[in-house]
């Protein structure tokens, strides 16, 4: 509790946080915690475990284990070297202007060295502990979210989502890989629902927070385009995501326990993004609707990939 005062007293004569390179107090462990965003690196986990018990095949309980942490230490890892790239840009946006980087709490060099290491580490234990193909696919992940969403496509387009939600698409095919050892139809499948999903759930939030993207220069849709063709897109995404949603179901994959799950969870996903492809509000205060569909867009994931699980648990 001390040290925190400290540190808040510090602050409050700090220029780091206009983004002058100033002296800084020795980041605490939370603040390392911070930098893997724990709470985005939840559903990480989750999909990469489903991805992990919905493959044919036994592993060992504890392979297994140390499969899931890899997937999280390389989730962590990525979102570490998005913060180190972008603390510049957090510094700008109310949401993100309390990071550690941004509130001067860590020096960018050690945010990148943390972050460059459980790489390294996350890739190396995955290949030893299960399987070099398991280990490379999580090589990408990383790779592609970092250089490919990052440091490329954010900065630049506003279609930066739409490409770089693959970034968030590989955990279930590791995990799937890490038991089989081989990338099959259903891992696909997966890959893809996540992939067309995050469109629509990523600009749910860009609409009420909007004016934090404006302020950093950032090219988000809502930004960039506007709000009505913002409401626009998230529906045709939504369509999108439906016919990804219940592939696994028409390709034989999967069978009724997630059938049902997919067809009335993405009724009701369709629903609420109707309903804000039909509002005009540009108030963020006024936009409950369009936070109903962020939120719900992540119980959605969760539903859809606990269903998997129960389904092939089931015909098995």
């Amino acid at each position: 509790m001390g040290r925190r005062l400290i540190e808040e007293e510090f602050m409050a004569s700090s220029p780091l946080s206009s983004g002058a390179n100033a002296p800084v107090l020795p980041a605490h462990w939370r603040d390392f915690v911070a930098l893997t965003k724990p709470r985005v690196m939840t559903l990480v986990v989750f999909t990469g475990l489903c991805g992990l018990l919905a493959a044919p095949g036994h592993i060992h309980p504890v392979l297994g284990f140390t499969a899931i942490l890899c997937i999280a230490l390389g989730a962590g890892a990525a979102a570490a070297l998005n913060q180190w790239w972008e603390a510049d840009i957090d510094a700008k946006m109310k949401r993100t202007a309390s990071r550690p980087l941004p509130a001067g709490r860590m020096e960018r060099q050690t945010a990148l060295h943390f972050g460059v290491g459980l790489s390294f580490f996350s890739v190396i234990l995955m290949g030893m502990a299960t399987n070099w193909l398991a280990a490379a696919v999580l090589t990408v992940s990383i790779l592609f979210y970092v250089f490919i969403y990052t440091i490329w496509l954010k900065p630049r387009t506003a279609q930066n989502i739409v490409i770089g939600g693959a970034a968030g698409a590989f955990p279930p095919v590791i995990g799937w890989a890490a038991v089989t050892g081989d990338i099959t139809a259903l891992p696909i499948a997966l890959f893809m629902l996540i992939f067309f999903w995050t469109p629509p759930h990523f600009w749910a939030l860009a609409l009420f927070v909007k004016t934090d993207y404006a302020a950093a220069g950032i090219p988000m849709l809502p930004v960039v385009s506007g709000e009505v063709v913002t409401r626009r897109q998230i529906l045709f995404y939504t369509f999108i995501m439906a016919v990804a949603a219940l592939a696994p179901v028409a390709l034989h994959l999967t069978g009724a326990i997630y059938g049902t799950a997919a067809l009335v969870g993405t009724a009701i996903f369709a629903a609420m993004a109707f309903q804000v492809y039909l509002r005009r509000e540009t108030d963020p205060a006024r936009m409950a609707p369009e936070k109903r569909l962020f939120k719900y867009s992540i119980l959605y994931l969760f539903l859809l990939f606990g269903a998997v699980v129960v389904d092939r648990w089931l015909l098995a």
